[in-house]
């Protein structure tokens, strides 16, 4: 199939390339905006199941002033000194002149109750800020002019105050994202240009998969605006980064697969055309293969509860469809329209150097697969051991500059009112039949929570305009982002809370803790579905691929092995050896998009390679020396480029980018140069033909076309 498919591209270039711009176009120009399907509401994505969602909506029904985020200003003595009657009167002053300047998308400016610490170190005053939606950029542009405004009016008071809460950190922060995001972006062009350019000495050939991922990321942020719009899906405004990354990744995959066999078979003395027929008919399956393998890996995610992971799946299989088409029909045009001017202008493509370090690691793995595999295997289970100790870490300002104003305010809070002061949790009490609530009912209810485990301090009951509902602010003693405050909150703050609850009425639990205990319990829930139905999937295509139920069995383990492996050596180093309290939350599922799906591409190619060397009549031990040899350089080389875009990461000054880059980077290495270059080929050789079984996929198609063997070695040229 794939070598009829290989001749129809290279004989009808000319059209191919013409229907990719006239289909490129029609997408893009008739194709909806991918902000038109974004939200930035993490909460929306928790199913309506979970307890803080129908807190969430019962608290926005009965109290619809509530603003969409809140704004805390921290006043305290320049002197430190505790705050006077008249500095209390002062803060008053204050609050009432900014609600007199009339800042666009802000409310409230309440100073109570309480409002000042029972220390008397700081005094708050709270500022609603009202926005259609969360990520508004005019709720970061009426923070700052809070700001703007706060400096002239306790000029010469003796006070002096910051502004803490979400929103504020955000704008103190966000130039930190945009330059981390940006360093990634450029980091990423320049290792591929600077690495291909090293790999093939060719300007055209690093060019090629910055402009591919160019087109087909246009044309896949259209399609999945597209497919938004017509099935009513949202999704994360972090889409966009995560579809760059992944294009790329699979992207300068798919097309060094394509080149480096491109190159062996101009090697082995083929004209331009016949060449490209053969890279198709012998890396088409692969790479259809390991785009299958990835696109299930993705839209397994449709079966996580979290609404984010359901949404993001799709957006990502589409992405790599795309990918696919375009590494088949695209790439092999263009490049045998090129032919060897794709390495122009380097002429070692035309000769095959003996005794490259491929050779010379392919024959270690080939004369002592035992020993090779047993060192992997040994390295992969000790990293892996590191999971044991794994603490998810919900706390992002924790990672951010403790040095900005937003942070300081956050301290001062802190240390003058429970720790829980910035993110109160809610407590909601209604009638089962929406009868009114009586004083008593609320007064006991109130009392009895604010007694509740873990509650530092409870605030005043608030009184809807619906009867039926009440409202109990509790600040805990816990970091109200921490595992403990969110396994407190899980577990014995919400059974105190429902146990409170008078006959004939019930409570729920919301605000930022509640969300994140839910978010916690549906990530759990959801690795525990997603892994294995992926790895079931992954080793299906494997058997398909293969025809053999032996080698699909130890690939996924492998590739389970290697996700297990790069989380513990995050571990590791975070939690080990900087004694940070967790990893960020959000890694299991990174580690799964980038180094569970994407790492497969690696092992797919080494393994088909390996069944490819067997076919030509290569033993066992031979088969892997050799397919290490070829395949090396293009595992090397996808790996070196998707590793080090994430590494720079670690570059930035914020911990959770600090740790999704070297776990993401770390896990590539892993797959890259441990699993598919060391482990699955020493596996395999020692395993020898009872890899393939029941077929015999390491034996020569009777009747099937047969192509000459490449040359012995495939280096950098």
């Amino acid at each position: 199939m794939f070598e009829r498919l290989g001749r129809f591209v290279v004989g009808r270039a000319w059209w191919v390339i013409a229907g990719w711009v006239v289909a490129a176009a029609a997408i893009i120009l008739t194709t909806p905006s991918l902000s038109d399907i974004t939200s930035a509401d993490q909460e929306s994505f928790l199913p309506r199941s979970y307890e803080s969602v129908q807190a969430t909506e019962l608290g926005q029904k009965a109290f619809p002033q509530q603003a969409t985020a809140t704004a805390t200003i921290v006043v305290k003595r320049a002197d430190g000194q505790k705050l006077t009657s008249a500095d209390e009167a002062k803060v008053g002053q204050l609050a009432q002149s900014l609600k007199a300047k009339n800042i666009p998308r802000t409310s409230g400016y309440l100073t109570g109750p309480p409002a000042v610490a029972p220390d008397k170190s700081v005094q708050i005053i709270n500022v609603g800020l009202d926005a259609p939606t969360p990520d508004d950029p005019a709720l970061l542009d009426a923070v700052r002019d809070l700001r703007a405004d706060i400096g002239p009016e306790l000029a010469n008071s003796g006070l002096t105050a910051g502004v803490a809460g979400d929103v504020a950190s955000f704008v103190d922060n966000e130039d930190t994202f945009n330059n981390a995001f940006a360093v990634v972006g450029v980091a990423t062009i320049i290792l591929i240009i600077g690495l291909i350019l090293v790999i093939f000495r060719s300007p055209i050939a690093a060019l090629l998969p910055v402009v591919v991922v160019g087109v087909v990321l246009s044309i896949t942020t259209g399609l999945v605006a597209a497919a938004g719009k017509a099935f009513d899906l949202s999704v994360s405004q972090d889409l966009q980064t995560i579809l760059l990354i992944v294009l790329f990744g699979i992207g300068t995959d798919y097309i060094l697969f394509l080149l480096f066999r491109y190159r062996e078979r101009l090697r082995a003395g083929d004209d331009k055309r016949t060449a490209m027929i053969v890279t198709v008919q012998r890396v088409g399956e692969v790479i259809t293969s390991a785009a299958g393998a990835v696109i299930v890996a993705f839209l397994v995610l449709l079966l996580a509860s979290l609404g984010f992971f359901g949404s993001l799946g799709p957006a990502l299989a589409i992405a790599v469809g795309v990918m696919l088409v375009t590494s088949l029909t695209l790439i092999p045009a263009v490049v045998s329209l090129l032919g060897r001017y794709v390495f122009w202008p380097s002429k070692a493509w035309q000769r095959a150097p003996k005794a490259t370090i491929w050779h010379r690691l392919g024959n270690t793995v080939g004369r002592r697969p035992a020993l090779v595999a047993a060192a992997s295997g040994v390295l992969l289970v000790a990293l892996a051991a590191g999971v044991l100790g794994y603490k998810a870490d919900y706390d992002f300002s924790a990672g951010f500059p403790q040095e900005t104003e937003s942070a300081k305010a956050a301290q001062d809070l802190q240390r003058g009112f429970a720790a829980g002061a910035l993110a109160p949790t809610e407590v909601y009490l209604t009638t089962s039949n929406g009868s009114p609530l009586n004083e008593q009912q609320v007064n006991d209810f109130a009392a009895a929570v604010a007694k509740a485990p873990g509650v530092g301090q409870a605030q005043p009951p608030e009184r809807s305009t619906d009867p039926s509902v009440a409202r109990v602010n509790l600040l805990l003693n816990e970091n109200p982002v921490s595992n403990e405050a969110i396994t407190l909150v899980r577990d014995d703050l919400r059974s105190a809370v429902h146990a409170a609850a008078p006959p004939g009425t019930r409570a729920l639990v919301g605000g930022t803790t509640a969300i994140f205990a839910d978010i916690n319990s549906a990530n759990n829930r959801d690795l525990s579905v997603i892994l294995p139905v992926a790895a079931g999937l992954i080793a299906l295509i494997l058997a398909l691929l293969l025809r053999s139920l032996v080698a699909p069995i130890y690939l996924v383990i492998a590739v389970l092995l290697n996700f297990a492996a790069t989380l513990g050596a995050t571990v590791y180093l975070f939690q080990g050896l900087q004694g940070e309290p967790g990893v960020t939350f959000q890694l299991p599922i990174i580690l799964y998009l980038f180094v569970v799906a994407i790492g497969t591409d690696y092992n797919i190619l080494m393994i088909a390679r390996l069944r490819e060397e067997a076919r030509e009549g290569n033993e066992p031990h031979q088969a892997a020396a050799i397919g290490v040899e070829h395949a090396g350089p293009t595992v090397a080389a996808a790996g070196l480029i998707l590793a080090g875009t994430f590494a720079v990461l670690l570059l930035a000054p914020i911990s959770f980018l600090q740790q999704m880059g070297f776990a993401v980077a770390i896990g590539i290495v892993l797959s890259a140069f441990v699993m598919s270059m060391f482990f699955v080929p020493a596996l395999t050789a020692l395993i020898g033909h009872k890899a393939w079984w029941p077929g015999h996929g390491d034996e020569r198609p009777a009747g099937g076309p047969h192509v000459p063997p490449e040359p012995e070695a495939v280096a950098k040229g």
